[in-house]
């Protein structure tokens, strides 16, 4: 990994998030229309950015890849599942959901996918694609289960099958696999389109954490502990494995990156919904992001 790239993205990524908190503060980028550029974002320029991420000539080596970053992914999840068993019981209830929601659901699809495509190019974007499936599995399916005992199994099926990121995927394994390639206006809109993943996304980063008057009411040792474990333990059992199971540098780099994103946007809705603490969870997730900004630097450092 080259330092000076490095620093290069870091802080480019670092000005988007200043900007958008610009935005929020003076009233441009309103609440509303923050909804509608998060839609955006998952529901067309995500997907188009990652079916670019498979344009790449197919073989069995590429095919084998998948199957490691594929357990990898499944591999982090239990670890996650294995934490909130142990590290949250002396919490009460409603904080206890939270928690357990943030450290099993993390916001690596809508962070971490662009900051993988940062570090590492299109093939860390297409690397963390993989990587997120078992993600978007756990969380319409455990990660719901922390909140309510009544999940549709149908309907976790029907959200993760059929999420346009999920449809990204296999449109973009498909055309990799077959050779095909769509008509070039048709390949270069996509490609245009996917291109402003990373500034939307560090924009929207940032006027969240605009959202907070005060940051100093965020910082509790509860809320540390959370974010200790979420960005840092987490990854850091994931590196240790990788590197002591000899596992391609690339691919250790974007599993230990998106293992470490903060607690998933989607914490604080679940929390409202199903009688969770809301705002523990706001500033759950607030907090946890904040501190991201920090700890990817640092990991990029390590990883390299």
């Amino acid at each position: 990994m080259d330092f000076s790239v490095m620093w290069t993205t870091q802080g480019t990524m670092f000005l988007m998030v200043i900007i958008g908190i610009i935005l929020r503060k003076k009233g441009v980028l309103t609440e509303n229309s923050k909804g509608v550029l998060t839609e955006l974002v998952l529901n067309l320029i995500l997907p188009c950015s990652i079916i670019t991420s498979f344009n790449i000539d197919f073989n069995m080596g590429v095919l084998k890849i998948f199957g490691t970053i594929m357990v990898l992914g499944i591999i982090a999840q239990v670890l996650c599942y294995l934490i909130c068993r142990f590290a949250f019981g002396r919490f009460e209830m409603r904080q206890r959901k939270v928690l357990k929601y943030g450290t099993l659901v993390s916001n690596s699809a809508f962070l971490g996918n662009p900051i993988a495509e940062s570090t590492f190019g299109a093939t860390g974007l297409m690397y963390s694609s993989i990587f997120c499936i078992p993600t978007r599995i756990v969380m319409w399916s455990a990660g719901l289960a922390q909140f309510t005992d009544e999940t549709d199994k149908k309907a976790a099926f029907k959200k993760v099958v059929f999420h346009p990121c999920m449809i990204a995927v296999y449109i973009g394994i498909s055309l990799m696999i077959t050779g095909l390639k769509p008509p070039t206006f048709v390949y270069n809109t996509i490609v245009s389109i996917g291109r402003c993943t990373t500034p939307l996304t560090m924009i929207l980063i940032g006027s969240m954490i605009a959202e907070v008057k005060d940051l100093k009411t965020m910082i509790n040792k509860d809320i540390l502990y959370f974010t200790v474990i979420r960005i840092i333990v987490i990854p850091g059992l994931v590196y240790l494995g990788c590197r002591l199971s000899g596992i391609d540098p690339i691919i250790t780099g974007v599993s230990v990156l998106l293992s470490g994103m903060p607690a998933g946007s989607t914490t604080a809705i679940m929390a409202a919904k199903y009688d969770g603490d809301y705002i523990f969870a706001t500033k759950l997730v607030v907090f946890s992001t904040i501190m991201t900004l920090i700890s990817i630097p640092i990991w990029c450092l390590i990883l390299a």
